[in-house]
């Protein structure tokens, strides 16, 4: 069983195991994101073993838009990257909360999840848009 939970910035964390209360998670972006930008031509994923802190950079995605900053929704150490994204970045528009993961982080700080979204206050928020 696995519990996602979304940031301001649209980005998910997908925590796995233990009833959703795993101390790894999967990040992307959300369906509303990856809608806004548009064709997804090149995903900048972070390294494996880097530390990200809530709120900082943690890649980049462009799209034949524009170019966006995909911010870390929680601290923590990366345990993977989803390489399969760089041969084929579109997969991001096809299945943001499936196959178009970014990254999987080791959670440092499990009292920053209490500041994201569930699923419900998090679609409120993008109807008020």
């Amino acid at each position: 069983m696995s519990k996602t939970l979304f940031s301001d910035d649209h980005e998910y964390v997908k925590i796995e195991g233990n009833g959703g209360d795993g101390d790894t998670a999967t990040v992307g972006i959300t369906d509303y994101a990856q809608n806004a930008l548009g064709d997804v031509v090149y995903v900048e994923l972070p390294k494996i073993g880097a530390k990200v802190a809530k709120g900082e950079q943690a890649g980049v995605v462009e799209s034949v838009k524009s170019a966006s900053e995909v911010y870390a929704p929680v601290s923590g150490e990366i345990v993977a990257v989803n390489a399969a994204l760089e041969g084929d970045p579109a997969v991001v528009n096809q299945d943001p909360l499936g196959q178009g993961w970014f990254y999987k982080v080791k959670i440092s700080n499990q009292n920053e999840l209490e500041e994201l979204k569930d699923e419900a206050a998090y679609g409120a928020y993008v109807q008020g848009l």
